[in-house]
Parts: structure tokens; sequence; C-alpha cells
């Protein structure tokens, strides 16, 4: 019947268009991890608590060893990729200028985003929506303690510490900003040798990259079931009551994460003479994975991949930008930071003075480039600025219950920051 006949095409069509796009079978897996993690959610799961404990454990298990696949290659991929982007540059003036450019891209954006934080907070602000007597401040005993005021004495030691002294402990504690660091200063002696000299250094490396890619390819096909599973994992732990109160915290938050995207949708068309449409479908499949894992770290392969591969940006702009954007360029987490210091502000009646208003700013700015692009680690940052413009560290209670989904909200932002910047330096270095 004709009627059979259609069906058929249509599920075969659809049949084709899951194996095909990434991005679709990704989608697939974070809507229906969604709806178990509600089901197997306390409120709404029939099982008893450990049973759904157990259940949600080996779900989340792909997604764990999609973390971990990724994880394995990150050090190498990072130091590889930035060191082979630098000796791209050819000689230390081209590397200087190019450098320079980026970095003062960075802070810039980041600074934007930073004041639309602050203005969108102070705003709408959503501490006033706040049920104080529902919802109870419960201490961050690790924030706490470990926070200490950001001053100017403060500063030589913290650029000491973040120097890598040990190549090797840096390298196994997964500093990132380290590894960094070190691969630009190994970067700029290799491009100081001689061709003949430099020539192994830049053939291992090679080597390192592309079988490192090889490995990113594998993660690839294990990606909508990692999604799935963490996404499921994520829900069932939150549930739905904790985001409905702290909506209008939620909400400012997500709003100037928007308007991030807005700012990069401008960026797109002016400076890098690039559709917002046409990008945003090429990044679609790392934004989903971004916003699944909550890790810029752990996406850093694909925003590669994205980047090489479907944007045709320019290897060598590539390998520089999206190793240290992933690192130092976030600004969905300098923007969630400004606005959770103004939230909780309100929420403790504590009014920001201009010379506080502009800590926050340069705190905001700095921390921002230092913070560990894993999971979770964007909280304990947020204690250092809340002491130093002298609001309770204890105020961090009130806003776990949605910084893991805003989180996920942030590294989407991040990441889609790195892609946009490599598109704007691929359309400036292309002009030269």
């Amino acid at each position: 019947m004709p009627v059979f006949t259609g069906l058929r095409a249509l599920n075969a069509r659809f049949t084709s268009l899951i194996k095909e796009l990434l991005w679709l079978r990704v989608l697939i897996g974070f809507f229906l991890g969604t709806l178990l993690g509600i089901f197997l959610s306390p409120k709404y799961s029939g099982l008893e608590a450990n049973t759904a404990k157990v259940i949600i454990a080996w779900i989340a298990l792909p997604g764990h060893l999609f973390i971990a696949l990724l994880q394995m290659i990150m050090i190498p991929l990072v130091f590889s990729s930035i060191l082979l982007g630098i000796n791209a540059g050819e000689t230390l003036e081209n590397l200087r200028k190019f450098g320079s450019r980026v970095l003062v891209y960075f802070v810039l954006t980041t600074a934007i985003a930073v004041v639309i934080g602050i203005t969108l907070a102070s705003i709408t602000q959503p501490g006033r929506f706040l049920d104080k007597q529902g919802i109870p401040l419960v201490p961050n005993q690790s924030a706490t303690t470990s926070s200490e005021p950001i001053s100017l004495e403060k500063i030589p030691e913290i650029v000491i510490s973040i120097l890598p002294k040990n190549p090797f402990q840096t390298a196994f504690s997964g500093d990132m900003l380290g590894v960094v660091l070190l691969a630009m200063l190994v970067g700029i002696a290799v491009l100081s040798m001689k061709e003949e000299e430099a020539r192994p250094v830049i053939h291992l490396l090679n080597a390192a990259f592309k079988t490192c890619m090889v490995i990113v390819e594998w993660a690839m096909k294990l990606a909508p079931y990692a999604v799935f599973g963490l996404i499921a994992q994520i829900t069932a732990k939150i549930g739905i009551e904790v985001l409905v109160s702290l909506g209008a915290y939620f909400a400012t938050v997500l709003g100037g994460l928007f308007l991030v995207i807005g700012m990069y949708s401008l960026i797109l068309v002016f400076l890098a003479k690039k559709n917002p449409i046409w990008f945003f479908r090429k990044a679609a499949d790392v934004q989903l994975l971004a916003f699944s894992t909550s890790s810029s770290a752990a996406v850093l392969p694909f925003t590669l991949k994205t980047a090489m591969e479907k944007m045709n940006v320019d290897k060598r702009i590539a390998e520089f930008i999206a190793p240290l954007g992933a690192t130092i360029n976030m600004d969905g987490t300098a923007l969630y930071q400004a606005a959770a210091t103004v939230f909780l502000s309100q929420v403790y009646g504590i009014e920001l003075t201009f010379v506080q208003i502009l800590f926050l700013l340069a705190a905001t700015i700095v921390a921002s480039i230092g913070t560990p692009s894993t999971p979770g680690v964007g909280i304990v940052i947020l204690a250092t600025i809340l002491t130093g413009v002298g609001i309770p560290t204890e105020g961090i209670g009130i806003i776990l219950g949605v910084d893991r989904l805003l989180d996920m909200c942030r590294t989407t932002v991040n990441i889609t920051g790195d892609l946009v910047a490599c598109n704007v330096f691929q359309t400036w270095e292309g002009k030269k």
C-alpha cells in the first residue's frame, strides 16, 4: 500500500540521517537521557534509592569511559598542538604579533562577558526572588578554608605559582595552564633553533598529534551513548524542584550566556565575515558534547577537529588558538562568576560599591583565565572572588543545586568562544 511504502521510505531516510549526523545521534541521546533521569529521580522513581543509584551508575558508565578516553590523550594533544601552532608561525616576530593579538582578543571578550553578567544581574535582581527561609545556607567547607582575598602583594606569588617548575609533575597533575605555558616555552625554543635541528622534534610532535586524533575518532563513536548516560545521571541527581526554587537566578545566568552568544554572532558577522547560521550548524556537534561533559578540555579534540575540518580554519591557527582558548578563554565562566557574585550580594543585602565592582571586573577576568577547564572547579574560584568583595562564601551553598546544570551551559559558551576566535583570526590572517 502507498501509505506503508511512504512510511518505510520515511523510516529509511530517518535511519540514514541518524547514521550520518553525529549531532542528531547526540541530541537523541540527550533527550532520552533527560527523560530517563527524570524517571529515575527520587521523586518520580518507584524504585528503591539504592537500586536507582546502581542503575544510574551503570547507565553513566559509557560517559565516564568517554571522558577517561579523552583525558588520556589530553596532555600530549595540548602540548603537541600548541607547539606545532607556534612553529607554524615560522619566525619569532610573527609569533609575537599573532600571540599578542590573540591574548588581547581573549581579554576583551572576557571583559565584555563580565560586564554583561554584572549589568544583567543588577537589572533583574534575582536575589529578590529567593525564598531565604526555604533554602538554607549550607557552608562550603573547601571554599571557605581555601579562599583568601586577592591583593596586590599576592599577585607576584600567584604568577610564580602557575609557572611549571617540574614538567613531569605538571603533566601528571593535569595542570592544563602549566602544560600550556610549558608548551609555549618549548615551542619558542624550538622556533629559535636551526631548521635541521628542529625538524626531528616537529616530526615527533606531528606523529603524536595524529595519533591523538585517531583516538578522537574512536571516542566519537561512543559520544551519543556517553551523552545519554551523563545527562541521565545529572538529571536524576538534581531533579526539577531545585531548578524551580532558583529560577530567577538560573534564568539570569542563562540569559547572560545567550547575550554572549549574541555577541559572538556580531563578532562573526563584523570581524570574521562569516554567517552565524553556518557557524552554529558546524559547531552543533561539539557544543552538545561540551554541554554533556562540562569540560572544555575534554572536548578539545573535537574543537580542533571542528575548526579544521568543518570550518576550514588553517591548521596553525586552530592548533594555537583552540588549546590556548580551552585554558584561558572562559567567557561563559567569567559571566557566571560575575552574575553569581552580584546575586549573592543581593541575597545578603550587601550593596557593591563602584570600587568593589571594578575589583569584581578585574578579579573575574584574571580568575577565569586561571580556571582549570574541568567540571565544577569554577565554584571554587568563585569563592575567592566572593571573599575579595566581602561576601560570605557560605552563600555558595545556595547555588550549588543548579551549579552543575549552569556549568554545562557555560562550558558550551566557552568552547563556542574558542571556535569564534579561530574563525576571526582565520579571516584576519587570510587578509595578510
